[in-house]
């Protein structure tokens, strides 16, 4: 057992991106904040499963080309070998809860070719 203060972290980008609060032996947690307009790289796990739960504005997540739109409160499934995408689009920041299970050091690919479209 232990206990993390999330206080004791940073976001990897600053202000915004993830905030590892524990990464594996068996998952990832993390707080992920968003500045308005900032999204991150479209991506998708061979083995890890992400779940994203938000807890403070609203986030556009998009998955294998279906657009997301989630507000407070609301929690989103990504299996393992959907691309998704997150985009925050509002003019507020957004905080949500990331964990991915199980713990693959190195099971992110990146979708260089990925172009986003509003209207999806």
């Amino acid at each position: 057992m232990y206990i993390v203060d999330e206080k004791d972290h940073e976001y990897r980008s600053g202000e915004n991106g993830p905030k590892y609060l524990m990464k594996g032996p068996r998952m990832n947690f993390a707080i992920v904040q968003f500045m308005p307009d900032q999204d991150f790289t479209a991506h998708y796990h061979n083995i890890m499963e992400e779940n994203f739960y938000i807890m403070e504005g609203e986030i556009d997540i998009i998955v294998d080309n279906t657009v997301n739109h989630l507000t407070k409160g609301q929690f989103i499934h990504i299996e393992p070998g959907e691309v998704h995408y997150c985009i925050n689009r509002s003019d507020k920041p957004v905080r949500m809860v990331s964990a991915l299970a199980p713990f693959v050091e190195k099971d992110k690919v990146e979708v260089t070719d990925f172009v986003y479209n509003k209207k999806n």
